[in-house]
């Protein structure tokens, strides 16, 4: 079974990415033929101002994606704009997609004012789900890892690929949803982890800066002072330890946390290494990887040969379908 999956470039990914797209890439690499997409196009919609960062975006997506054990020898790694096909591909679609369906996309409904507020009110935005229908299609996707709540999202896909079918008599898969965890996971300020809100911690943090981010983070406000015990349950810490500290680590936590036997500071201090112990090598990685950047474009560039043999390929067969070629 094939598997298409992307992460938006839009900068450097932070630990959201991680657990949400990044962990369940590692799992199934080994399970499926993947094709993992840096999708450029797709950051393009809201970053056309700043088209000079997003070279540098890909190649440290791209190291990433490697220093965390993305295997280029198991999958297929490739950057978005460096296979045309899926621009091809989804001016075909584009064709066929009723406006309707666009406009009743809830994420479209609901971004339309900050869209407005920060210019990027556009047709790349709008038509971003036809997008995402080509690169699923030009790889002939059959399983795409969402989360619960996206399964409407790859819903159009599958609309637009069946409208297709039935147009041209095509046999195009109809991909469907590998449901993936996804746990729900704030920024250091409680709201959602965004590099747009400074509130994120990168992959590739540093040790100084890690500590830094971590000791900002608000704590349960009835935690005054030290002897004061707290609820753990309210403590944006608290949520960070569930996901990346062990289970004796959680449980000293709440212990310590409920009868003040730890301040604030220990448990951060606490949390603060353990993650630390999680993106030390891959960072160390990384560097070694951005600071060798004739082996890194070597990577890149045969992952991206690779897709596009595949994707073109895909494409004839798709012309063939619609009589456009014989």
């Amino acid at each position: 079974m094939r598997v298409m999956s992307g992460t938006r470039t839009s900068g450097a990914l932070h630990l959201g990415h991680y657990l949400g797209w990044l962990s369940n890439c590692l799992k199934m690499q080994d399970q499926y033929d993947c094709y993992f997409g840096v999708m450029d196009w797709h950051g393009m919609t809201s970053a056309y101002k700043s088209t000079h960062e997003i070279p540098n975006w890909n190649r440290d997506i791209f190291a990433e994606m490697i220093a965390w054990g993305l295997d280029p020898e198991k999958s297929t790694m490739f950057i978005q704009s460096h296979v045309p096909e899926h621009i091809e591909l989804f001016m075909i679609f584009s064709n066929l997609t009723p406006m309707g369906w666009l406009e009743r996309v809830t994420t479209w409904k609901d971004a339309q004012e900050d869209a407005k507020a920060n210019d990027t009110h556009n047709l790349g935005r709008f038509a971003y789900p036809v997008l995402q229908a080509a690169d699923i299609a030009i790889y002939s996707g059959q399983l795409v890892p969402v989360g619960a709540d996206q399964v409407s999202h790859l819903e159009l896909t599958r609309e637009i690929i069946r409208r297709f079918n039935h147009l041209y008599k095509a046999k195009l898969p109809e991909p469907k949803p590998l449901l993936t965890e996804t746990p729900a996971f704030p920024g250091l300020d409680g709201r959602k982890m965004s590099k747009s809100y400074g509130n994120s911690i990168l992959l590739s943090e540093e040790s100084k800066s890690l500590k830094r981010k971590i000791n900002s983070m608000v704590t349960d406000p009835q935690r005054a002072l030290r002897e004061n015990p707290g609820n753990p349950l309210v403590c944006n810490v608290y949520t960070y330890h569930k996901l990346f500290s062990s289970e004796t680590d959680q449980k000293w936590t709440v212990e310590g946390c409920t009868t003040a036997g730890i301040g604030c500071g220990d448990c951060k201090a606490k949390l603060c290494g353990n993650i630390e112990q999680l993106i030390e090598k891959p960072r160390e990685k990384k560097k070694e990887l951005l600071n060798n950047p004739k082996q890194l474009d070597s990577i890149i560039l045969a992952g991206c040969e690779k897709a596009r043999t595949e994707a073109s390929q895909n494409l004839k067969t798709i012309k063939q379908y619609m009589k456009l070629i014989v």
